[in-house]
């Protein structure tokens, strides 16, 4: 594992331990010789995380649409900073250069961004671990509502399992750095198709 993909707010949110332990995952990720991805913003979370690992001396390589370039505020010091076209090449992008993914707390774009991800893993189209650091139980309603949908019948369990979410952070990295993909294309068995009906 060389880079972690973080996908966050460009704001900081109301609870100020979202900005604290979005630098502490910064420094981090530099002390443990990760490469951070990310979106190329400068501002709120983005620009929180991308400045500490920069601050302890790690790489940070952003990525951010042309249409986004002044609305996101570009991080003019980043290592990398690439600008692309639109979205869909900006999670591409993001995908190719990263060996993990981590959610800090955000909004819509964070969440689009993660569950893509979990639906290629799904789908066999990637098989990289997806971590949701859980600050401040941000994100136990949405642990709820996965919870829900292996009960509705709509996810398997075991790949509700197949990620990761909790509060430390070196267990995340550590799980991470030790994670084995389900079997591509598992999802699609027969037998497994049947038990969704």
């Amino acid at each position: 594992m060389r880079s972690i993909c973080v996908y966050c707010g460009s704001n900081v949110g109301a609870d100020p331990g979202f900005a604290e332990t979005a630098a502490l995952l910064g420094r981090r990720l530099a002390e443990e010789g990760l490469g951070l991805v990310y979106g190329g913003g400068n501002v709120g979370l983005m620009g929180i995380v991308a400045d500490a690992v920069l601050e302890a001396g790690g790489e940070v390589t952003g990525v951010i649409p042309e249409q986004l370039v002044n609305l996101e505020m570009a991080h003019k010091g980043a290592t990398r900073l690439e600008v692309v076209a639109n979205m869909h090449q900006r999670k591409q992008r993001m995908f190719d250069l990263a060996d993990g993914f981590v959610a800090l707390p955000g909004g819509f774009g964070t969440l689009e961004e993660m569950f893509e991800m979990l639906t290629w893993r799904q789908l066999g189209i990637g098989d990289k671990p997806c971590a949701f650091l859980d600050v401040r139980g941000f994100y136990r309603p949405l642990a709820a509502m996965m919870e829900r949908m292996v009960g509705e019948r709509f996810v398997h369990p075991e790949q509700r399992d197949d990620l990761w979410l909790g509060e430390d952070i070196d267990a995340m990295l550590a799980w991470m750095r030790a994670y084995r993909p389900l079997p591509n294309g598992k999802w699609l068995e027969g037998k497994k198709r049947t038990a969704l009906r």
